[in-house]
């Protein structure tokens, strides 16, 4: 097989947010692979070369404030990336050198370590407790303890040892449920990686509150194909916030108007129904995720775009503003602390996207499979099941990739 080396390559990122004890975003561990099918040693690359290329095209194709909105980025450094001071391409306000386990720690590694603190940059460490990581600790600001290979009693020593006069910022990584981030913030951590917050937290058969009930019901009027001014008008404008958020909206400076627009149906109708629907859907997801954490709502809407994208690509297979609907009902159980099957009973879905919601192997299932493996960093998963879908090769890189940016985008549009 020749391959054109001039072909550009698919860039596999996604990100897992590092959380705080309220359950805010305080930055983005970035998770990449370089290639797709074409290898590092195919090309003629050294490993060096092919992990260099990897995080330049990270960094630079994407642009870190849409991969982590501004927060700290975690980036993963190999030896010779560290050794290369290839950090210093990156700047330092913006990024944090993360150090994995396994690391071999030398003299080399211990000055590079040394050099880029002096230099501003934050490192974090994969923290195992052996004499070669103890050599790195002057230099870190940020250790991260797998909480599940440990009792609580043994996390609580360790972040009394590091946290003491602030030398270091201690993170649980691995919560991967509501009960280990209890145990983690009763050690003493005060960051939280793992998707715990994707999870109920409990699961009560209680009636919704009549303000998540609106937004349920917008969220359900958007999704019909034939939706018009007058019908979103009557639901916004019974909700205050709506109302003030699309005001705002057609009032700013990005419609440049020369007078003030006060009427909900005139505004409707300059912005149009097409950008509506999804500005309203960010705001219903933000009012339905109130009193949680705002990154469902960032979650919910990344699958939201991913599964609209992928479902354009099937050609005609699935309807994708009905794909957009999956992947936005998906955490539906966590947003609302009601098992999935309850939280989406009166909604009006297409039977095979409630059944999707459900587990069953469908089409909007696979589609779904296909995100949430690809979100997770399961680059190999998650291109079986695009390939079994008859989606070319690098369909979940070229998605989510512009999901972030759509995101981003609609983010400071619908703020």
């Amino acid at each position: 097989m020749q391959i054109d080396v001039d072909a550009p390559e698919a860039v596999f990122v996604s990100r897992q947010p590092i959380l705080d004890a309220t359950g805010k975003v305080f930055g983005y561990e970035l998770l990449h692979r370089e290639t797709t099918s074409a290898s590092a040693g195919a090309q003629g690359e050294t490993a060096e070369a092919a992990g260099a290329r990897g995080l330049t095209d990270v960094v630079l194709g994407l642009g870190l404030d849409t991969l982590a909105e501004g927060k700290p980025a975690f980036l993963n450094f190999t030896r010779d990336l560290l050794v290369g001071q290839a950090a210093t391409l990156l700047p330092p306000g913006k990024t944090v050198i993360q150090l994995r386990r396994g690391l071999q720690v030398d003299e080399e590694v211990v000055n590079a370590c040394h050099q880029l603190h002096d230099a501003g940059y934050r490192l974090a460490l994969d923290f195992i407790s052996d004499p070669e990581s103890e050599r790195l600790l002057p230099f870190v600001k940020f250790l991260k303890i797998d909480v599940r290979s440990m009792s609580t009693a043994a996390a609580a020593t360790l972040v009394k040892r590091f946290s003491a006069g602030n030398a270091a910022k201690v993170i649980a990584e691995k919560v991967e449920s509501a009960d280990a981030f209890k145990e983690a913030k009763a050690a003493g951590f005060s960051l939280f990686q793992g998707y715990y917050f994707c999870r109920p937290v409990t699961c009560k058969a209680t009636a919704l509150p009549q303000r998540k009930l609106a937004y349920m019901q917008l969220l359900t009027a958007l999704r019909q194909p034939n939706v018009g001014v007058r019908e979103i008008e009557e639901i916004v404008k019974h909700d205050v916030s709506l109302s003030y958020r699309v005001l705002r909206c057609v009032n700013s400076a990005a419609f440049g108007l020369r007078s003030e627009v006060t009427s909900i149906r005139q505004a409707l109708v300059m912005i149009g129904i097409a950008p509506i629907r999804k500005w309203v859907s960010v705001w219903s997801i933000a009012g339905l995720t109130s009193g949680g954490t705002s990154e469902l709502a960032t979650v919910s809407l990344l699958r939201a775009r991913c599964c609209e994208l992928l479902g354009e690509k099937l050609g005609g297979r699935v309807a994708d503003s009905e794909m957009f609907l999956l992947g936005l009902c998906s955490l539906l159980d966590a947003i609302l602390d009601r098992p999935l099957e309850e939280a989406i009973a009166d909604l009006p879905l297409p039977a095979d996207v409630k059944t999707a919601l459900l587990g069953e192997d469908n089409v909007p299932r696979q589609i779904l499979d296909v995100v949430i493996a690809y979100e997770n960093g399961n680059w190999d998963e998650a291109l079986d099941k695009a390939r079994a879908l008859g989606l070319a090769e690098d369909s979940p890189a070229t998605v989510y990739s512009d999901a972030l940016k759509w995101a981003r985008e609609l983010s400071r549009a619908a703020a």
